[in-house]
């Protein structure tokens, strides 16, 4: 697969940001030393923790090289290092006293593993806080995974994309294994759209990368104009020529209130 492409994932910076934003107002913790963001992509989830916790150390992780490029590229003065989550985290200290996560762990199986390693990382009192897409049912999602299991589209891609996320009640039963306090919410946002192919745009830096990857260049444009059909047919135009564009988020916190060698284990 594609290293991940931080220029296009940063056409919409703003809109991806604000979850990172209002995850960190959520947080309380006073004067935290260490924090780590985990899956920092190119760091604008990362400027924010510096902004909130200013004077605090901050590490941001990520397993592409292009994003932690971008990271160290516009914000010089914080560390960054690669990193694969999915089996890199046993390298990482675990004394932080915040972990923090934005959009990252939907792409990483096995979350009950995931999280126990996650709340690892923390000493005792510290806190794990993550954000988590969950707009499974919206309708982008469910024109790509129509398309892409169309006769027409199948057979160029290996298998169906894997989604790893969980469902709200899932995430509560492993919190309540890990955390004598714990918080979960969930936020709908209404991102406004300029065009259809906004849209579009906004997925070429996500949810459409697997498909993407795996055609040359004249499939791709085949592909997403038979995504962007279904796209219009789908998303409704305002009154002034815009578009509502909904995306629902999942939010955690949790405080680790045990010894974390006992939580890192696996």
């Amino acid at each position: 697969m594609a290293d991940w492409n931080s220029a296009q994932y940063l056409k919409f910076k703003n809109e991806r940001t604000q979850p990172a934003v209002d995850l960190v107002n959520r947080i309380n913790a006073d004067n935290p030393k260490k924090i780590i963001d985990i899956g920092c992509g190119p760091g604008n989830s990362t400027a924010v923790l510096a902004n909130r916790f200013s004077g605090s150390y901050i590490l941001g992780v990520d397993s592409s090289e292009d994003m932690i490029s971008a990271a160290r590229k516009h914000l010089p003065d914080l560390d960054f290092k690669l990193c694969d989550i999915s089996c890199g985290l046993s390298e990482l200290d675990h004394d932080f006293d915040i972990v923090f996560s934005n959009a990252c762990i939907q792409w990483v199986p096995n979350h009950k593993q995931l999280l126990k390693q996650l709340m690892g990382l923390l000493r005792k009192g510290g806190i794990m806080a993550v954000q988590i897409p969950m707009n499974f049912n919206e309708p982008i999602h469910r024109i790509i995974n129509e398309v892409s299991a169309s006769e027409k589209w199948k057979g160029y891609f290996p298998g169906t994309r894997i989604f790893y996320t969980l469902t709200q009640s899932e995430y509560f039963d492993i919190l309540s294994e890990l955390s004598e306090n714990f918080t979960l919410w969930e936020t709908v946002y209404y991102h406004v759209m300029k065009s259809h192919n906004d849209i579009l745009e906004w997925y070429r830096g996500t949810g459409l990368r697997p498909y993407l990857d795996a055609l040359d260049k004249e499939k791709q444009a085949e592909f997403e104009n038979d995504i962007m059909e279904r796209v219009r047919e789908s998303y409704t135009v305002q009154k002034n020529g815009e578009i509502i564009f909904r995306f629902p988020r999942f939010f955690f916190t949790a405080y680790s209130t045990t010894d974390t060698k006992a939580n890192c284990m696996v």
